[in-house]
């Protein structure tokens, strides 16, 4: 189910409040462009408007993803309430022809649900003083996998301690990410990454 809110006001140059600035513009045309691909994919969202948070801190072209269209049954998709649309885009064509298929293939049964642990937080990447690509809604974790028959593959309980076949899946899905995105990290990296997948759009092939 496709679900498009453009929501048009007025826009501030501050703000001063608990909540943060909004500015509701139209979309640019590469905006509408990738709102429409992300409907071409069928997947199920909302967008949103632009945000301010402060310093570094802003989300620009972004949606509510709450569902992607899989080979024989829609996907649901937990905790994207914001994340950039090309990002978006990209994940979904993963968890369809990456994921969904590795499920099938590797585990036997068609994908149902992917847990995520969100895109936007307004930080720095750890040990630095960099802003993260969460702080900009351009990154996503993901936490685990629920298959359509009740299994659940969860990264941080499969990665190491998991059976042959959801180790294989989660390893095979991880390579699968890296031919999209810029910068793929697991529980390889390091320890701050144990209990997800983090994808993001920046880098160039970054996989650990």
């Amino acid at each position: 189910m496709l679900v498009l809110v453009l929501l048009l006001a007025a826009c501030g140059s501050s703000h001063h409040g608990p909540y943060p600035a909004t500015a509701t513009i139209a979309p640019r045309p590469d905006e509408r462009q990738c709102l429409a691909a992300l409907g071409e994919r069928r997947a199920g969202f909302t967008a949103l408007p632009e945000h301010y948070y402060g310093p570094g801190c802003a989300t620009f072209n972004t949606v509510r993803l709450f569902s992607v269209d899989g080979d024989r049954a829609e996907i649901e998709v937990t905790n994207l309430t914001q994340v950039g649309c090309p990002v978006a885009n990209i994940f979904a064509n993963w968890v369809r022809y990456g994921v969904d298929r590795a499920a099938r293939q590797i585990l036997g049964s068609p994908l149902a649900r992917v847990e995520t642990m969100g895109s936007y937080s307004c930080r720095t990447v750890a040990g630095t003083d960099r802003l993260s690509a969460h702080a900009s809604a351009s990154a996503i974790d993901i936490a685990g996998f629920d298959l359509a028959n009740g299994r659940r593959v969860s990264v941080l309980g499969s990665w190491n301690a998991g059976t042959e076949d959801e180790r294989a899946f989660l390893r095979v899905i991880h390579q699968s990410a890296c031919k999209r995105f810029g910068t793929v990290l697991g529980p390889d990296y390091n320890f701050a990454h144990r209990n997800h997948l983090h994808v993001e759009l920046s880098g160039s092939a970054y996989c650990r």
